[in-house]
């Protein structure tokens, strides 16, 4: 059903070809939409696009942000008159009831010229309503699914940010097909000098689960079956996110114990011969961080640089990633040296994983929010660097420790949150491994090749 609304005379003005400053942000004047298909405008904090609630073209439907999916509620053409038009061109973004206060709700309406359907480019890819001056503002800063856009003062942040992509929408591959013991949460993989795999997730004890051929896989028991009363401290229930390695004839295993928004956090080392369960050995405490920490001892990664260094990668929310070196004789930490490498001012990121290939250190993180079943926004980002240190960039040139990052595999269909890579190189190229939620909120192991375009760049395959 529509909601009422209030009609007041039109209010027509020509817009000013030169850009003006109103209440602290820049108006510059508007192209002409060039565009036969109309792009989607995407916001800069979630990735995700400006949509038309169930992609209704009924007056009076409300305006959200969802994943990119092609369909025509989610196609944005500005003209020259400043209406963003929508449903091809049948359907404008209004403010409802000719409203001019922050919290204001917009939705798709039946285009009038109304002065409440006009809006232009601002500063740093905002979008100002120009009877208002306030900003089309993704609410509470959110990043779901289906969180509502509406007016609000301009300030800048990243949820007033706006890019009109003339790319269509991305789509993504699903998973490969694996069969039986599927089930995985936050998985990492190595392949063992049989040619086997071994892959470890999230959970009590560390589960393990073996393939011969990298489709069927076995669970065969958990890393520490008699439990890790050493990480008593920090919990007593799952432990996280582990990280395999297998170097110097042995494997190596770093996990994390922690509770759910908690930074009483510790990542751990064990070893072993063979990587079965029940024959690891707990080799001690990497790094640690305490309630007054502002980064998370969380999510470990290993990597080797090209000069034979060891560096361990964590990190979840607060203030980002980090890595540190590691001393290979020991597998612990090496000095008090820390370096951030990734940081969305406080927003999600989390799951490093540091990928080498022709000349450079590619960075794949998790942005936003994991383990809320179908409903988690998690999506895999990259940059990359010629150093293991940094700094890393995505494919636009934007610092990751500036939030930036390139999605190369987002949520779609009955996909929901793929995230927690883990990036493997085999006989047949590069594996990306990850965990993804089922419609049931089932969490699973997803498995991709990874193909590399012109520019040097992963994409999903």
């Amino acid at each position: 059903m529509s909601p009422a609304r209030t009609r007041r005379p039109r209010r027509f003005a020509a817009l000013a070809a030169a850009a003006t400053l109103v209440a602290g942000v820049t108006i510059t004047a508007l192209a002409p939409a060039a565009q036969a298909a109309a792009p989607p405008l995407v916001s800069a904090q979630s990735g995700r696009c400006l949509d038309v609630n169930g992609n209704s073209s009924t007056p009076g439907a409300g305006i959200q942000i969802w994943d990119c999916n092609g369909v025509a509620g989610q196609g944005w053409t500005l003209t020259s008159a400043g209406e963003l038009r929508t449903f091809d061109g049948t359907r404008c973004l209004d403010a409802l009831d000719w409203g001019t206060t922050p919290g204001t709700k917009l939705i798709s309406w039946s285009c009038t010229g109304g002065a409440n359907q006009r809006f232009a480019w601002g500063s740093n890819g905002s979008l100002v309503h120009q009877q208002s001056r306030l900003c089309v503002d993704v609410t509470g800063s959110r990043t779901a699914n289906g969180t509502p856009v509406a007016l609000w003062t301009c300030n800048g942040g990243a949820n007033q940010r706006w890019s009109a992509s003339t790319s269509p929408a991305p789509t993504y591959p699903g998973p490969g097909t694996i069969t039986g013991a599927t089930w995985a949460h936050d998985p990492t993989v190595v392949k063992r000098p049989d040619g086997s795999y071994l892959v470890a997730t999230t959970g009590r004890g560390i589960p393990l689960k073996t393939s011969s051929d990298r489709t069927s896989w076995t669970d065969v028991g958990a890393a520490f079956p008699n439990g890790t009363p050493w990480t008593s401290s920090y919990t007593t229930g799952d432990l996280w996110a582990p990280d395999l390695s297998y170097l110097n004839g042995q494997y190596y295993l770093y996990y994390s114990a922690s509770t759910f928004g908690s930074m009483n956090s510790a990542i751990f080392l064990a070893t072993s011969p063979s990587g079965n369960p029940g024959t690891w050995t707990d080799r001690g405490k990497v790094v640690s961080t305490t309630g007054s920490s502002n980064y998370n001892a969380i999510d470990p990664d290993l990597v080797v640089d090209q000069q034979g260094r060891w560096y361990l990668s964590f990190g979840s929310w607060w203030s980002g990633l980090k890595v540190i070196a590691i001393n290979p004789s020991t597998g612990l930490r090496s000095g008090t040296s820390m370096t951030s490498i990734a940081s969305r001012n406080g927003s999600g990121i989390e799951a490093p994983d540091i990928y080498y290939r022709g000349g450079y250190y590619y960075l794949f993180a998790s942005f936003d929010n994991c383990c809320k079943g179908a409903q988690s926004t998690y999506r895999i980002m990259v940059g990359r660097s010629t150093s293991v240190t940094g700094p890393y960039v995505d494919r636009n040139g934007t610092a990751m420790t500036s939030g930036g990052g390139t999605q190369i595999l987002a949520g779609h269909g009955s996909i929901h949150g793929p995230g927690h890579s883990a990036t493997l190189t085999d006989s047949d190229g590069s594996i990306l491994f990850y965990h993804y939620y089922t419609d049931a909120g089932d969490s699973r192991l997803g498995i991709n090749r990874l193909g590399w375009d012109s520019a040097g760049w992963p994409v999903v395959s």
